[in-house]
Formats: C-alpha cells, structure tokens, sequence
C-alpha cells in the first residue's frame, strides 16, 4: 500500500516551488491578457497543465518544445478529425484521446496535456481554426514564456541535445 502514497519526487526547496508557480502565473496571466485585451483566443485548459510540466519540470522529455507544441497540435488535428468526420458519439471522444496518445507515442512527441487537447477538440471545436487558435499560438506562446523566464533564471530550457 505504501507504494501508492509514497511520494516519488524528491524535496524541493521552497524558492524553486515558488517560481514554478510565478512562471505559470504569469505566463498564464500574459495570455489572458491577450485574450481579453487583443482578443486572440491563445487560452486552453490544457495549456494550464502544460505550463506544470514548463515550469515545475523543465528538463522532463515531456517539456521539451517539439513534444509541447508537436503534442498538442497533433492531438488536435486528430480530435478535429474525429470531430468532422463522425460527430457526437462517447466512443468517438475516446478513439480521439486514444489514436492522439498513439500518434505522439509513435512519434515520439508525448505531451500527456494533449490528451485533454484531443478530447476538447472532438467535443467543442466549430472549425478547423482552433488547430491555429489557440493550440498552435498557445502551445509556441508558452514555449517562447518558457524559453525566456528560464534564462532570466538561469536555468536549462529546452534540455541539450544528447
């Protein structure tokens, strides 16, 4: 049972828990921002998760841009396909999440918010251009955020080549 609750990350030290959570906030904020003010649509729920894996772990596989931006824009092409071609059925919703996740597997461009990508384009996308807005214009947004505020702090984004 204990390897269910047993915390597998190790102990992070408060400055470095504080500023994953302001590089989300104002990454998030700045989109916002351009949500309401310019009113471009570059916002969704997804891209919340995504901004976890940017700013709390940046040299994960799954943060790297080719996975963020590569993963999303796959699984919303794959949701929007689904979504046009047979419209309206529970098991169309899943086949979206699950051709997306096996398309980035294959790919090798897994990006576990993308998941969610592929099922909010199956159910509400009206149109092929939530393919550019938000998904690819969020996705390179939080990726160029990303770039900049890690090098503010000093920190390695994207990871080296091997």
């Amino acid at each position: 049972m204990r390897r269910f609750i047993h915390r597998h990350q190790p102990k992070a030290h408060p400055r470095v828990a504080l500023l994953a959570g302001l590089g989300t906030a104002l990454a998030i904020g700045g989109m916002a921002f351009v949500n309401d003010v310019i009113g471009l649509t570059v916002l969704m729920a997804p891209l919340g998760a995504t901004c976890v894996l940017l700013f709390a772990a940046p040299q994960s596989p799954l943060s790297q841009p080719a996975n963020v931006i590569g993963g999303h824009m796959l699984a919303a092409a794959v949701g929007l396909g689904l979504h046009f071609a047979i419209p309206g059925s529970f098991w169309m919703a899943g086949l979206a999440v699950g051709l997306a996740v096996a398309a980035m597997v294959y790919l090798r461009i897994v990006h576990p918010p993308a998941g969610a990508t592929a099922l909010i384009a199956y159910l509400t996308a009206v149109s092929w251009s939530f393919l550019l807005f938000p998904v690819a214009l969020g996705s390179v947004a939080l990726v160029a955020v990303a770039t900049f505020y890690h090098r503010l702090m000093r920190t390695p984004y994207p990871a080296p080549l091997p």
